[in-house]
């Protein structure tokens, strides 16, 4: 090595002139520092010392060993390591470019040896005050040194540096993975030949060197922390390859897989990692190695304290990586995870596990939502779906988040659009009774008990022992609801999307209403069930007009055999026309009926008028007022070729095919004169018999009675003859009838009060309303934007004027 650049010839003597001694001196001492054969013996180099520091000079010593230094390095140093690493690489093969990296680096360490060990030396002079020298000591002096080394060398990298690295870390990796992973980290291996290749370095087994690049792994890490530039060298690479690994090995096997947990195998293949990770930084690890139990839960893997301390914050690392990428994957796989709940509960208790060791509520938050409503709310996905999915985010969020904090803030969308929907309550009355199709999760929970709970209700008991409490989340929405006032009951929760159980009652009652009429034998043993049942959820008073409803059925059996009974002991003259059975039923407690007008042949009128006087004599002052339109008749149908026995119709079948006894062939205005219902009505019941082959419609809108039919026509006659558009009427009012039944009473107010007043405010207009009209939660539910809307229908009718924002009627003629 040429030691012409160490020569002390720039440094300037105090004094007013040359001191041959002292100028020798310098150049004894200096010469000792950087070169590796000590010259003279150490009692001469301390008096030399002395005579340095008597000067002035010894504390200079240190400043001109690391000022060289600086200059060794920008001039030849640096340069020189880049040039080696900047060899033409299309020219070499991967084991070429490693031993040039390799090189690169041992030829760094030969230039800078002399300058630390002549550090080492001085510090070791300082620490014994020899010749009377002091300074910092040999610690601080190379932490300076190491500090330039890495400002010169590292200050702009080229990108080469981190490629040769990459890759000979890649490879490293490849091969510690092939040996003590076994075949099942052999896919993360970059391709290579197919047939008769070692799996750690993918070149024919003959050729294989794979040994060779441990050792080199061994070596480069012993010079990177030898000259303390491990971590700025490898970090870098070492982070990219772990990333890309544990991205590609949690593509492989968690994607789209949720009925099993991932934590476990992961742990412990992330332990087998960190083996390599322990190669990587092995000069690191190396002082106390010898001495070290194996890690708990490792995998053989030794991590030690002191140098211990970096393989302890990769594998923190690791781990926050791992859960980082985890909750990322399924974030995105959320809807389909809760879709697919209670199989992927495995998911959901990873999920949990990984979401609470990273910031990312919010990222999971705002993808839900966003998932929720371009996946689930719009009009494309039944009611009835919408409502599964939200009921399996219920159980899934709740397994997630205890505190249900994420719960009620991506189920706002849901409970917003559910409420938009008409069916949404029958919907959910459906599940409840187990009506609906595929859904048995709200009659489980009915069969359960547990009375409902609105999260707007306050409780007395809540937070008498201050030591409970705890804080929500800080995503939590601002409300008054702490988390265990929170609701978890899926059926609370579902109430209380309308906020008021009398809505659910009211529908029910309609459901109920509906089941009953259809009722051919008074058979009421499930909805008594379904009754008690509710009276736990709902209490016992809010299902009163339920068990009334009930009872009717109860009572209307009874009388129906009385009425039997009566008319078998009556002579064969004076039976009635035909045998009549009715469900008689308290007004008061039924809901709304539908109301049609239908008038029955005269033999149907004379069979209900009979019936009403036999029920007169056996509940006096009481009659009954028929719903012709309402029921079904059991009839047989006889014709020239075939008899058609036991059809189930609607009155207003039978009554039209009652008709055809009298004459053989209608026009459609006939038949809707006699049966007192509109034409469309009448045309669409008489689809019906045309679609059996009883009747025909030919040109001019008449139809006739076919006496003969195909056998082909015969055998595929059913015997149950309500179309599908009959058995999805209800016999109820709907909600929204009944409901612009209430809006018209409004309006005769609204007429009266004009007519008094001449204007008035919308917003008077409402306030007067509440004051006045008393017609129960209606009023209460009628806010002024929809009463706006009604009063805007009005005036688009004609039937309002509104200028100014006041409204009044219009003038008379």
């Amino acid at each position: 090595m040429e030691e012409s650049a160490m020569e002390p010839d720039s440094v300037e003597m105090s004094g007013s002139g040359p001191n041959p001694g002292v100028a020798e001196a310098w150049e004894t001492v200096t010469a000792a520092l950087v070169s590796p054969v000590s010259s003279g013996s150490e009692q001469s180099l301390s008096d030399l010392l002395a005579l340095l520091n008597d000067q002035g000079l010894g504390r200079l010593l240190g400043s001109w060993l690391l000022e060289t230094l600086q200059m060794r390095l920008s001039s030849c140093v640096v340069p020189e390591f880049w040039s080696g690493l900047k060899q033409p690489e299309n020219e070499m093969e991967e084991k070429d470019r490693v031993w040039v990296l390799l090189t690169a680096f041992r030829t760094l360490l030969d230039r800078l040896e002399p300058f630390l060990a002549g550090l080492e030396k001085l510090g070791a002079w300082q620490d014994e005050g020899r010749g009377g020298l002091c300074g910092p000591g040999s610690k601080a002096l190379k932490q300076r040194a190491f500090t330039t080394i890495r400002a010169l060398l590292l200050f702009s990298p080229a990108p080469v540096l981190q490629e040769r690295v990459l890759e000979f870390y890649s490879r490293t990796f490849s091969v510690y993975m092939n040996r003590e992973g076994g075949s099942e980290d052999a896919t993360e291996a970059p391709d290579g030949p197919e047939g008769g290749a070692c799996r750690g370095c993918w070149v024919p087994v003959q050729q294989c060197w794979c040994q060779q690049a441990l050792e080199h792994l061994q070596e480069l890490s012993h010079i990177l922390s030898k000259l303390q530039l491990l971590e700025w060298v490898s970090s870098e690479a070492v982070t990219t390859i772990l990333h890309k690994l544990i991205e590609m090995r949690m593509e492989q096997l968690c994607r789209g897989e949720y009925e099993r947990s991932f934590l476990l195998e992961f742990q412990e293949w992330l332990e087998l990692v960190l083996g390599w990770l322990a190669k990587v930084f092995a000069s690191e690890v190396d002082g106390d190695a010898a001495s070290l139990p194996v890690a708990p839960g490792g995998l053989g893997v030794q991590v030690v304290p002191g140098g211990g301390s970096v393989l302890k914050q990769w594998r923190c690392h690791m781990h926050q990586f791992f859960c980082r990428i985890y909750v990322n994957m399924r974030i995105e796989e959320l809807f389909s995870i809760i879709r697919d709940f209670p199989e992927s509960k495995a998911a959901i208790e990873d999920l949990k596990f990984c979401l609470e060791r990273t910031n990312q509520r919010q990222q999971l938050l705002t993808s839900l939502k966003s998932a929720f409503e371009s996946r689930l709310l719009h009009p494309g996905v039944h009611t009835s779906d919408i409502l599964t999915v939200y009921i399996s985010a219920i159980k899934a969020l709740r397994e997630l988040d205890p505190s249900m904090v994420i719960l009620q803030v991506v189920s706002q969308p849901i409970r917003k659009y559910l409420r938009t929907r008409e069916d949404t309550v029958r919907q959910i009355v459906a599940g409840l009774t187990g009506d609906a199709e595929g859904c048995t999760d709200l009659a489980s929970e009915l069969s359960r008990g547990d009375p409902v709970t609105l999260e707007m209700q306050d409780s007395d008991e809540e937070g008498n022992d201050p030591e409970d409490w705890t804080p929500d989340p800080t995503d939590a929405m601002p409300d008054k609801m702490g988390s265990k006032r929170r609701s978890s009951d899926i059926i609370s929760l579902l109430v209380s999307i309308y906020g008021s159980k009398e809505i659910f009652i009211d529908e029910y009652r309609g459901v109920l209403a509906d089941r009953l009429l259809q009722q051919l034998n008074y058979n009421t043993a499930r909805e008594i069930r379904n009754v008690e049942l509710l009276k736990l959820r709902f209490g016992e008073s809010h299902m009163h007009y339920c068990e009334v409803m009930l009872k009717d059925m109860a009572d209307s059996r009874r009388i129906n055999s009385n009425i039997r009974e009566e008319e078998s002991k009556l002579s064969e003259e004076e039976q009635p026309p035909l045998p009549l059975s009715a469900i008689i039923l308290s007004s008061e407690f039924w809901p709304t009926l539908k109301e049609e007008k239908l008038e029955l042949p005269p033999v149907v009128c004379q069979a209900m008028e009979a019936y009403t006087h036999r029920y007169e004599k056996l509940k006096a002052m009481r009659t009954l007022s028929w719903k012709p339109h309402l029921g079904s008749v059991t009839l047989d149908v006889e014709l020239e070729d075939r008899v058609l026995t036991n059809l189930t119709v609607s009155p207003i079948q039978a009554a039209t095919i009652m008709y055809f006894q009298e004459k053989s062939s209608w026009t459609l205005e006939e038949l809707s004169v006699k049966l007192g219902a509109p034409k469309e009505l009448v045309h669409r019941k008489l689809a019906l018999w045309q679609q059996q082959g009883v009747l025909r419609e030919e040109a001019g809108g008449r139809f006739y009675v076919v006496e003969k039919g195909s056998s082909k026509e015969k055998l595929d006659r059913g015997v149950m003859l309500i179309d599908s558009d009959e058995e999805r009427d209800s016999n109820t009012a709907t909600q929204s009838e009944q409901r612009e039944e209430k809006l018209q009473l409004f309006w005769a107010y609204v007429q009266a009060m004009l007519t008094n007043l001449d204007t008035m405010t919308l917003e008077r207009i409402h306030t007067m309303l509440r004051m006045f009209v008393d017609t129960g939660p209606v009023v209460t539910e009628m806010d002024v934007n929809e009463l706006e809307a009604f009063l805007q229908r009005k005036v688009r009718d004609h039937q309002l004027i509104m200028s100014g924002n006041v409204y009044r009627l219009p003038k008379s003629n």
